[in-house]
């Protein structure tokens, strides 16, 4: 196998690598059975395993548009965030440190209302005492302040409520000074001479949406962590086919999209109930249930959770739980995705530019590869070299292929040259080329990221496609230098068009990738006029 088959070979693995991605988008694009919502509607028994919170709307805000809501502003460094009233539930969440469009000053949106679709985090007490449960509609809470603003390193938010029987409820929001996560404190004050019982839910609401497109984002759905199961994903359709149920010491549930994900985390000391539904509304639903909890006359406790909405920034995440990192999925290639990334994050630590770093990850993979690359290319050489023994035993062996294959074998073995040489390099640079693809799908620091000049988002196209064009010509010169070993002219004809395709492809990818490509061309020719020079200093014809 020549290295012009074997480009080919991998453009083929290209295109079915971009086709397999869109099929697989396509054939989990949700599908719900409407006899399967209503099912999931029904009111289940508390004392259910299966129970999920079970007034007439599912738990869910009974109003559509924000403006027929009473909210509670919070601003804090890094995002303002909007409390409604009812229930006490995160309605929006605006991130101040990233913008909704390169060069727009406009935040971007997490949660909220957007394009006829809802994305909520709600939270409540169920169970025999639990507001959630009694009171018709959801508890509506009170707060002493409209707006509230973050001055120190934390910021309280209570939020209370009193049921008819005087139980005192006091759900509080804790912010933190440059923290994308938000803890959440339930104290329940029980003042009635009866003990009673409350059972904490945490759950993430979320239009059922279709997936975009491959370049644009690998998956939008939820997932959830348990003991036995650190990361699994649970798409839409998922959840249409089947309620999850779930049962696990700590655990968590998320929502991920392109760089962003909100998740809670409940009390890791404790078992809790993993669920997901499908309501009649098109909402899609993933939560957690804490155990109930008793609370003696006269006595008060205090329940919590932690929830957070933000980027994937791994760090932070494993901060929370020790496998929510996992939610920056760089895929099945994440062995090579990671370190590429970590090697990444250090070289722009140095640099200071992440189109700078991309070079210069870009020269040490071609730097490591050298031997392999000047063994490819010295392999492909001799391969030419030899075209004319070749020519002469395929005129001696004529159709005989078994004597032509050994005889060819025999010949190899004399010159010393392995047919497979030109290869392995070209292939190892694939799971690269992947890993890399992945980390700019997944790696919040690289969105928006600029270089220089027009490139002003390596997460995005490049909006001239000028380095598409510059790497189809980059591609053209690579073939044009090497020695042509293939000889069927409709192989001829599909070297030919390669950078042509190839060019296309990358028209849509992120310019960093494409910048990376790009470069690694450029070394390859510089790499391989050098080995040229030196095997014709030799005696050895490579071209002609």
């Amino acid at each position: 196998m020549e290295s012009q088959r074997t480009f080919l070979f991998i453009g083929l693995m290209l295109v079915s690598f971009l086709l397999f991605q869109e099929w697989n988008n396509d054939y989990n694009a949700p599908k719900v059975d409407p006899s399967a919502t209503t099912q999931t509607q029904q009111a289940i028994s508390p004392e259910s395993d299966d129970f999920i919170p079970s007034s007439s709307d599912n738990g869910l805000p009974t109003t559509s548009t924000s403006a027929k809501r009473s909210v509670i502003e919070i601003t804090t460094d890094v995002f303002t965030v909007k409390i409604d009233t009812n229930g006490g539930d995160i309605v929006e969440s605006d991130l101040l440190q990233y913008e909704e469009v390169k060069g727009n000053d406009t935040p971007f949106m997490l949660l909220g209302e957007f394009d006829g679709n809802q994305y909520f985090s709600q939270s409540g007490l169920i169970g025999l005492n639990g507001p959630d449960e009694t009171v018709k509609g959801r508890p509506t809470y009170h707060s002493e302040q409209q707006s509230y603003t973050l001055s120190g390193d934390e910021l309280r938010v209570p939020l209370q409520f009193t049921d008819s029987n005087g139980v005192n409820f006091v759900k509080t929001y804790v912010f933190k000074k440059g923290q994308y996560d938000v803890a959440l404190e339930y104290t329940v004050n029980n003042t009635t001479s009866n003990p009673i019982q409350v059972q904490l839910y945490t759950q993430i609401k979320r239009t059922v949406q279709e997936k975009g497109s491959l370049v644009e984002q690998n998956y939008l759905g939820a997932a959830y962590g348990t003991d036995d199961e650190p990361y699994e994903k649970y798409s839409f359709s998922d959840m249409a086919e089947k309620n999850l149920t779930k049962s696990t010491q700590g655990g968590y549930v998320a929502f991920i999209q392109h760089y962003f994900v909100s998740a809670w985390v409940p009390n890791q000391e404790q078992n809790n109930s993993i669920y997901s539904l499908i309501t009649g509304n098109n909402a899609a639903i993933i939560g957690t249930k804490a155990p109930a909890v008793n609370i003696a006359a006269g006595s008060q406790q205090t329940i919590s959770a932690t929830y957070y909405m933000g980027p994937k920034e791994s760090d932070v995440l494993e901060a929370l739980h020790p496998d929510l990192d996992l939610t920056v999925d760089y895929g099945w290639l994440w062995f090579i995705s990671q370190p590429l990334f970590e090697l990444l994050k250090w070289l722009h630590s140095i640099l200071g530019n992440w189109g700078v770093a991309i070079i210069a990850i870009t020269v040490i993979v071609k730097s490591l590869m050298y031997p392999l690359t000047k063994a490819q290319y010295t392999s492909m050489a001799k391969m030419r070299a030899l075209q004319p023994k070749m020519a002469a035993l395929k005129e001696k062996y004529g159709d005989d292929r078994q004597k032509f294959g050994q005889a060819t074998m025999e010949m190899y073995r004399k010159e010393k040259v392995n047919p497979m040489g030109g290869c392995f390099p070209i292939l190892l640079q694939m799971p690269i080329f992947l890993g890399l693809f992945y980390v700019f799908l997944e790696s919040t620091e690289l969105r928006h990221a600029e270089f220089i000049f027009w490139l002003t988002d390596l997460s995005a196209k490049d909006p001239y496609f000028i380095l598409p064009i510059l790497f189809g010509a980059s591609m053209f010169v690579t073939q044009k230098l090497q020695p042509m070993t293939v000889t069927d002219p409709m192989q001829q004809k599909m070297m030919t068009f390669m950078p042509v395709i190839f060019s296309v492809f990358f028209l849509f990818f992120q310019s960093g990738l494409v910048l990376y490509w790009l470069v690694s061309n450029l070394i390859s020719i510089a790499q391989m006029l050098y080995i040229y020079r030196g095997m014709e200093k030799k005696g050895i014809k490579v071209r002609g």
